[in-house]
């Protein structure tokens, strides 16, 4: 049995589904141990894994929480330049901190989020294998794939390919300041320099939580890249979670339910879900609105949206999907959530990669998709009539929850990591 350490970023979608991965493979026997800093040891105590704090001094308690707050009230380009300075200070302090925190858990293989820059390097410097984990987008490259920040359709003519590529130049230009940290790390370790891209990931193993169904037709992928869809436990329950202690299912009614949720950092603006609901009032539809502020902090006493909706502060979420008939989302990891049991969205993309999964939901046929800059009052009315009335919505998601079915989820992850690790050798995937 191995010991596998778990390097992954503090956000609550990133966290649930490693922690699901990391509770599959403790039930094999494997020791499974996840590196944090302070805020995420309060989130984690819930989760089963064992945790080891690492950061303190970068990131002390309660800074997380603060830049989560900055970022749910920023959109588009700005968000995502916050996001790349946070990236940067955590690949710093990771390359300080972590070769010594694993060293005295002694793992001998790790699990590193695909977000997380500097995983293969300490990797590489530890000697250890690594297994990349895309609990996002994944951010492999190709000319035919629009970066995940863009709303991009995908077409495979040479005008988009020749776009895509001068996005991605400028976004490596943008984006410097944290990319340069890995090469500098190298040669201060004496490590081989990387030629491409691509080197930064796994030559094992590379899973990704999204189907093959859902993701745009891909031609460059690894052979050792896997779609397994997502990783979800059989309680429908998340493992990182702040349940409102006053929500009961007694409070739905026998109508259709409409969920809005706009996740667990973009949720700072009000005037989102002020929109949502005014919308939803002037429906004629037979409906029950129920909005998740996605904040366990909330005063929901101090809320008062058109149309008198049912407001929690944090309800059991993958449980009100599945009674759901509608979702309302940003389009993170809600995506996934809804489409794994077939629910249809309205999407309102607000920054990161929540514009990319939008693209491949609108071109799945799954849902409606509404940008930032076109919200307003009646483009969500239209956009949530269209999807309640036309039955291609719900029969595509439906689609997409078989092929999920199909793709072998946590249990297939589970399988293909400790094959990694035993082996040594790329797991190639089947066609």
């Amino acid at each position: 049995m191995s010991n596998i350490g778990i390097l992954c970023p503090p956000a609550i979608g990133h966290l649930n589904p490693m922690a699901n991965l990391g509770n599959e493979l403790q039930k094999r026997g494997n020791k499974v141990t996840l590196f944090g800093v302070p805020d995420v040891r309060e989130k984690m105590i819930g989760s089963g894994l064992d945790f080891f704090e690492i950061g303190a001094k970068d990131f002390p308690l309660g800074s997380i929480d603060s830049i989560s707050s900055q970022l749910g009230e920023l959109t588009g380009f700005e968000g995502l330049k916050y996001v790349n300075e946070y990236f940067r200070k955590e690949t710093s302090m990771l390359f300080r901190e972590s070769p010594d925190a694993i060293a005295k858990v002694g793992a001998n293989a790790l699990l590193v989020d695909q977000t997380i820059l500097a995983g293969g390097t300490i990797a590489d410097y530890m000697n250890l294998p690594f297994i990349n984990i895309c609990n996002a987008l994944p951010s492999n490259r190709e000319p035919g794939i629009p970066p995940s920040f863009t709303h991009w359709p995908y077409r495979n003519n040479w005008w988009t390919k020749l776009r895509n590529q001068l996005c991605y130049q400028l976004l490596g230009y943008l984006t410097r300041s944290m990319w340069s940290l890995v090469p500098q790390q190298r040669k201060d370790w004496k490590l081989p320099p990387y030629q491409k891209q691509q080197d930064f990931y796994s030559q094992l193993c590379q899973i990704s939580q999204l189907p093959k169904a859902l993701d745009f037709p891909r031609e460059q992928l690894v052979p050792w890249f896997h779609h397994v869809g997502p990783f979800k436990n059989t309680s429908d329950t998340e493992p990182v979670s702040f349940v409102d202690q006053d929500f009961s299912f007694e409070k739905l009614n026998s109508k259709p339910l409409i969920y809005a949720n706009l996740g667990t950092i973009q949720n700072r603006n009000r005037m989102i879900f002020q929109c949502i609901a005014q919308a939803c009032s002037e429906l004629e539809i037979e409906f029950q609105l129920l909005i998740s502020l996605g904040n366990p902090n909330a005063d929901v006493s101090q809320v008062n949206f058109p149309g008198s909706p049912l407001v929690f502060s944090f309800p059991p979420h993958q449980k009100i999907i599945n009674r759901s008939h509608l979702v309302i989302t940003h389009a993170g990891s809600t995506a996934l959530n809804c489409l794994s049991v077939g629910v249809p969205m309205v999407a309102i993309p607000i920054t990161t990669d929540q514009p990319g999964m939008a693209a491949r939901i609108a071109q799945a046929g799954a849902g409606e998709v509404i940008p930032l800059k076109k919200l307003n009052v009646s483009a969500v009315k239209t956009s949530i009539e269209k999807v309640f009335r036309e039955p291609s919505y719900r029969n595509n998601a439906a689609k997409i929850a078989a092929a999920i079915q199909k793709a072998g989820g946590v249990e297939y992850a589970a399988d293909l990591i400790e094959q990694a690790i035993s082996t040594g050798k790329p797991v190639l995937a089947t066609t």
